[in-house]
């Protein structure tokens, strides 16, 4: 910092402040500090910067899955959110084994210099209602079920399923066939009991069950078993990709969608992908979970309060398209 003041005429003090990212500076002193630094070959000393101001700038991030659908989206709006606050973003997958629960990867992120963590709940793990943050590691987690020991924040995934039942219904639907994500997945697990429980509220026998992988095949089988039930009308896949097996599992079964059967899904996903895509879908707002994720860690880094125990779920948002019709 004494070479980079020399080589510029300046303070050792105004070196520091272009460093920081200080406006109380000239437009033209800063130019002449970050040609010397440049010159020099000068860059902050972020273990130094934390040992001062007492943080990182960096959040970490803790997923089951970074390729899947609405995970990627998620991490994708974390990371633009911490470019924007000038926070940095280290990256890990939980555990496998004993180690798979949020305490362990939580450990091991306390490990990194990291002021806080993020982690998103893919799947339950043993301490999924039981774990408490360490008192010097701000934690949030995207997880629909609220808990007492940090905040959570996730979208509505059992509203999204009562608004499609809702949505069918009004239709005038008799019922509605669902078409599940595999058990071990939390959100599969969450449309599955708000699809049934808007079923019973409405005093509607529960249809059979179809139990998925997420993957296209399998809502095609579903749909390809669903073309030879004459009570199925309307079908609702946790998402689309299954949605749209489904759609052609029943053309191949001969039936018309959605003329003989309406179809809709969860994710809108498909954009960009399906060419003259018709699928109705509920579109969930991942830009919108990784941002208030984000916000709530910063805001806890810096010794701000966030309230716990509280459910704060995002809303999702119906997309009609032309694969549902009114019956």
């Amino acid at each position: 910092m004494q070479d980079v003041a020399k080589e510029a005429g300046v303070s050792p003090q105004t070196v520091s402040r272009v460093a920081n990212g200080s406006n109380a500076v000239k437009a033209e002193t800063r130019q002449r500090v970050e040609a010397a630094m440049k010159k020099l070959g000068y860059r902050s000393n972020y273990a130094a910067r934390a040992l001062k101001h007492g943080r990182f700038n960096n959040i970490g991030v803790v997923m089951f899955d970074t390729a899947a659908f609405g995970d990627a989206r998620i991490l994708n709006s974390i990371l633009n959110a911490a470019v924007s606050e000038g926070y940095a973003v280290t990256v890990n997958t939980m555990g496998t084994g004993a180690s798979r629960t949020i305490e362990c990867a939580v450990s091991l992120m306390k490990q990194l210099p990291v002021d806080g963590v993020i982690v998103v709940m893919k799947e339950r793990t043993a301490d999924f209602d039981t774990f408490t943050p360490p008192p010097d590691l701000p934690v949030v987690l995207v997880r629909e079920d609220p808990l007492e020991s940090c905040p959570t924040v996730d979208a509505d995934q059992y509203g999204c399923s009562q608004a499609v039942v809702d949505y069918l219904i009004a239709k005038g639907h008799k019922t509605v066939y669902h078409i599940a994500g595999p058990s071990s997945a939390r959100s599969a697990q969450s449309r599955a009991d708000g699809w049934r429980d808007a079923l019973e509220s409405r005093g509607i026998p529960i249809p059979s069950l179809y139990v998925g992988d997420w993957e296209a095949d399998s809502g095609y089988q579903a749909g390809l078993s669903l073309a030879h039930d004459r009570n199925c009308t309307a079908i609702y896949a946790a998402n689309d990709q299954m949605a749209y097996g489904a759609i052609q599992g029943l053309i191949a079964g001969g039936k018309r969608v959605p003329e003989d059967v309406s179809v809709i899904g969860v994710d809108d996903s498909l954009v960009g992908i399906v060419p003259r895509l018709s699928l109705t879908t509920m579109r969930m707002r991942f830009d919108l979970i990784g941002t208030e994720a984000f916000s709530m860690v910063r805001r806890l880094c810096e010794g701000k309060r966030v309230p716990s125990g509280i459910k704060t779920v995002i809303p999702t948002e119906l997309v009609e398209r032309d694969s549902v019709r009114a019956v």
